[in-house]
């Protein structure tokens, strides 16, 4: 079976993190995204996958070529302006000549495809769609079952008063070709409201495959950062993991979980506690302390800085004494303070988000 990845979207939500980097490119445990969920397809026996993008960012391409490092296959499908989740699908349809996956591309599950595409051949429907419950349902939209597992109704983002079900839309499906039928060609159209409603009013049985494990989308910062969180304190996940050579001080302290990137370098009398993430070649300078932060390659952590639960983009430069705290999210190449006496101490305030390339004294 072929996997469709949804990659089109701008990721206006996760910015400033995606200013300069596309989604899908986002490091995850010093990985991108992508890759994690390219992985995870392969482990359930799917290795052909069709990348649905905008255009193919150069970051992608250079990455991950054609697949073969990662032994799948990867085709590109572009689209000259956004379609939308079904009209992104419909682009590829010459791709498409059986039974095929659809996944939203900031989906991380560990939902079994292998069961859900049991089923579905099984059942021998046109569309079936993966459910997961959430704690606020009024905030997606819900997917009303009856108790044979059929889909019965679509509601979108209902008031707290007629919500029915936890149930929501998981972004994943398992379709047939047949449904490209139902999509027109070169129009926005989306599966969630425009296709599949329009399916069931028409008799179309949908059937639903309810999935009760780990599922999040990374869409926001705090999700992005939960995520990582989430996957560190796995219990499969190593304690300290160091990915390549680097150099820590014999005084410094370090609590896992924690992954350290190629090429870091850790100061006298630093403590990293985590969950926490060091991409490759960060400098963490004497006495910095970083705890539960996330830090994306070459960054400059100087003397006496504290990151607590925040999110440090690549080639960003701390300065001395400064506080990054709860919630923060820095783009590329954010410079804060400079190193000198009468810039020491900034204090960046829980939650701000500093756009590329700033600079804060």
């Amino acid at each position: 079976m072929k996997a469709v990845i949804l990659a089109g979207g701008e990721a206006t939500r996760l910015r400033p993190l995606t200013c300069n980097t596309p989604k899908i490119m986002v490091p995850v445990l010093n990985r991108p995204f992508l890759e994690h969920v390219i992985g995870y397809l392969k482990q359930h026996g799917i290795g052909e996958v069709i990348l649905a993008v905008g255009g193919v960012p150069a970051q992608v391409e250079s990455y991950f070529g054609e697949g073969s490092e990662l032994g799948v296959h990867i085709a590109y499908s572009t689209e000259d302006s956004p379609l939308g989740t079904a009209g992104a699908v419909k682009n590829a349809e010459a791709l498409l000549d059986d039974s095929f996956l659809v996944f939203n591309g900031d989906i991380f599950t560990d939902l079994d495809l292998t069961a859900m595409m049991r089923q579905h051949r099984q059942s021998k429907v046109m569309a079936t769609l993966a459910l997961t419950p959430v704690d606020d349902p009024t905030v997606y939209g819900v997917v009303e079952t009856d108790s044979r597992g059929m889909v019965t109704r679509f509601v979108e983002k209902p008031s707290p008063d007629k919500v029915t079900t936890n149930m929501i839309n998981a972004g994943i499906y398992i379709l047939q070709p047949d449904i490209l039928h139902h999509i027109p060609p070169d129009a926005f159209c989306m599966f969630e409201r425009d296709v599949f409603p329009t399916l069931l009013e028409s008799g179309t049985t949908i059937f639903s495959y309810p999935a009760h494990g780990y599922w999040i989308d990374i869409g926001t910062p705090e999700k992005y950062l939960r995520l990582q969180h989430d996957l560190l304190r796995n219990p499969r996940e190593r304690d300290v993991e160091f990915e390549g050579e680097g150099y820590v001080h014999a005084s410094a302290r370090i609590e896992g979980p924690v992954v350290i990137g190629k090429g870091c370098s850790i100061g006298r009398g630093c403590t990293i506690q985590g969950p926490a993430v060091l991409g490759a070649g960060c400098r963490i300078e004497e006495d910095a302390l970083i705890e539960g932060a996330v830090l994306w390659q070459d960054c400059r952590i100087r003397k006496e800085t504290r990151l607590k639960n925040c999110l440090v983009a690549s080639r960003c430069d701390i300065g001395d004494a400064s506080e990054v705290l709860d919630g923060c999210i820095l783009g590329d190449d954010v410079l804060i303070g400079n190193n000198n006496k009468l810039c020491k101490g900034i204090r960046i305030w829980p939650g701000k988000a500093i756009e590329p390339g700033a600079i804060s004294f």
